[in-house]
């Protein structure tokens, strides 16, 4: 455990964003007796939980000027994730129907998620400290401080110092777009999954889906409801894929697309050549800090949010800049919790971060490691496989207890089951040994 400080520091902090990692750092920096602000654009917490009919006036969310939408939730999405490896640890997400109206099931429903988002809320008094359709529009350094210019939306700005900023933004709400050589002559449509809700557009069309991860699968198999047929482009998959999958008469893997052409037709690199009439780009989002000024230290280049120590700490902007979230691949909402126990400990000076150059020294060896492995830049911020052992390293700094076995367990079954049974894994799973363990402990919890 990093090194201990006497002094304890009460500071004025802004939180920028009410979803599941705001909320997170809400509670741990009031837990540390600083005084929080929680800045939120939107009219309710849960951020990418909240679910609106409303889609971009742009279905590719290209135009900068652009009327935006923050949600990108889709109205048949499900977590990807058992419950009880999605919520925080001393607030497990265990089932509730006290009026019949929530969702009971092992992989519920986004309106569930974010039912439990508001329980949490609830349980820790954290509206409160919550400035609802407040937006940030510029944070920069200010000496030792940060000045924050906000927006109310009656459009009145406001000026503000704090001795501290944690960023929980999110990042699911500006798109990343395929690049598709002929695409620019192509004549169908194409939309993003950003601005993707139901499948009734889609009727008796032929349909290319572009990925093959959680949006992607969930999508392509929403839309054979309705569509003529659905290809799916998947980039995990060898050149010479081509393959019908389960469950569905009408929907095909591929592998990546080779070209589009004027004529309207879709050829992939498996040879295979189809007549679509839209494209959906299930390709994932860009990290976007539009408000942030920092003279240009922090940047985004393909993805990789940087300088960043652990993913959280800028250097030398450290500790009074932080981020909460941007590791992806992992347990988010367990994450949450444990970063924003970092965060707080440090602002406190419970715990102390090595020096700046002692900081800067972990990133470059860490981008070192990234690149001698072969890794793309832009999954700088992916844990996957290494999740465990940073989890438990934060852990550790803060004296919270290691990332329990079942967790560990469900996850990457989790992960393994939505890649290889897209169609069964939320409703059919062999994993009940892992389910006594967790709701064991749960319950050892409760008595404590």
């Amino acid at each position: 455990m990093a090194p201990a400080c006497t002094r304890i520091n009460s500071l004025h902090v802004a939180v920028i964003g009410a979803g599941a990692a705001g909320l997170a750092a809400a509670r741990e920096l009031r837990r540390e007796s600083h005084s929080v602000v929680v800045f939120e654009r939107g009219t309710q917490i849960g951020g990418l939980w909240v679910y609106t009919p409303q889609t971009e006036p742009d279905p590719l969310s290209l135009d900068p000027n652009r009327t935006i939408v923050h949600s990108s939730v889709y109205d048949s999405l499900r977590t990807n994730l058992p419950r009880e490896c999605m919520g925080y640890r001393d607030f497990p997400f265990v089932p509730r129907d006290d009026d019949g109206s929530r969702d009971p099931r092992r992989y519920p429903s986004h309106s569930e998620v974010l039912a439990y988002l508001q329980d949490f809320a609830r349980e820790f008094k954290l509206e409160e400290m919550v400035r609802f359709e407040t937006e940030v529009v510029c944070v920069e350094p200010e000496g030792q401080k940060w000045e924050i210019r906000s927006k109310s939306s009656d459009g009145i700005f406001k000026d503000e110092i704090f001795d501290s900023v944690v960023v929980c933004n999110g990042h699911y709400t500006e798109p990343r777009v395929a690049h598709v050589p002929g695409i620019d002559s192509w004549p169908g449509k194409q939309i993003h999954s950003h601005n993707y809700r139901v499948p009734d557009p889609f009727k008796d069309q032929v349909v290319v889906v572009i990925g093959n991860f959680a949006s992607g699968s969930d999508i392509s198999r929403d839309i054979t409801g309705v569509a003529k047929e659905v290809h799916i482009a998947s980039r995990s998959n060898p050149s010479e894929t081509y393959e019908k999958l389960p469950g569905s008469n009408n929907l095909w893997l591929h592998s990546m697309i080779e070209s589009a052409r004027k004529d309207g037709s879709i050829i992939f690199k498996n040879g295979k050549v189809v007549q679509a009439d839209t494209i959906v780009h299930c390709t994932g989002y860009k990290y976007h800090f539009p408000f942030l000024n920092t003279n240009s230290y922090i940047t985004v280049e393909d993805n990789c949010v940087g300088p960043l120590y652990k993913h959280v700490f800028p250097p030398a902007l450290a500790p009074t800049l932080s981020f909460i979230g941007l590791p992806w691949m992992t347990l988010q909402f367990f994450m949450f919790e444990l970063q924003s126990k970092w965060v707080a400990a440090v602002l406190s000076g419970r715990v102390t971060l090595p020096s700046e150059d002692k900081m800067m020294e972990d990133v470059t060896a860490f981008y070192a490691n990234r690149d001698a492995n072969k890794l793309p830049k832009r999954y700088t911020h992916k844990l996957g496989e290494c999740q465990v052992d940073y989890l438990n390293w934060i852990a550790e700094q803060v004296g919270a207890p290691p990332v329990e076995h079942w967790r560990a367990e469900e996850v990457h079954g989790g992960y393994r089951r939505l890649a290889t049974q897209s169609d069964t894994f939320r409703d059919k799973w062999d994993d009940d040994h892992l389910i006594l363990e967790a709701y064991e402990d749960f319950l050892r919890q409760k008595l404590i």
